[in-house]
């Protein structure tokens, strides 16, 4: 039996098309795959040059955008309710990239420390999906929650818990999310690429 080996082929120069030999509905739906894969995280986005309408047109609208004093522009892109991440966009004053990055990380979370407003862990990490927001009137407290990969890259959760009168961090805590198959912890790969 012939044994077959896998040849590249390489296209013309003048070709121009990246998929040639596959049906034209095929084509434009990898097209649209893609282009939500390289949407979700900005990834296809370079700081520096990608302005504030390319953010947008990649990442779509933000769900929350703050002003700073200095012309800078911060956006928040949570990617919930189960996926891991929210990722912040920052803009320069001169309307040009900075940077992005997935803020549902342990090192931003120690930076959330007792005391903080609402308003100052929103910037830190994003909204919450509003299902993972839950109220103890016993306790005068609101939680609020957000899944994440953890460093062991293992599904977790964090909570920030607020004191309900006055919004105010009154602490913060992280668990194992066990929505695994059979009550386990996923691996972040398993749920969702990270």
């Amino acid at each position: 039996m012939p044994m077959l080996i896998p040849t590249m082929v390489r296209l013309p120069a003048t070709q121009g098309h990246l998929l040639p030999h596959l049906p034209g509905w095929l084509a434009a739906l990898l097209s649209v795959l893609l282009s939500a894969c390289a949407g979700y995280s900005g990834s296809g986005l370079v700081p520096g040059e990608a302005r504030l309408p390319d953010v947008v047109a990649s990442m779509g609208e933000p769900a929350l955008r703050w002003q700073g004093a200095d012309g800078t522009i911060q956006l928040a892109y949570p990617r919930g309710p189960e996926a891991p991440h929210t990722f912040m966009a920052c803009i320069g004053s001169d309307g040009r990239l900075l940077h992005i990055e997935n803020v549902l990380v342990e090192r931003t979370f120690a930076r959330i420390v007792a005391d903080a407003t609402a308003e100052e862990v929103l910037r830190l990490i994003g909204p919450p999906q509003p299902h993972w927001v839950a109220d103890f009137p016993a306790r005068a407290e609101r939680v609020w929650e957000w899944r994440y990969c953890d460093g062991g890259n293992q599904m977790a959760l964090f909570n920030v818990i607020f004191d309900s009168a006055t919004m105010r961090v009154r602490g913060t805590s992280s668990r194992p999310d066990y929505r695994g198959p059979d009550g386990s912890v996923p691996p972040c790969a398993q749920v969702f690429g990270r």
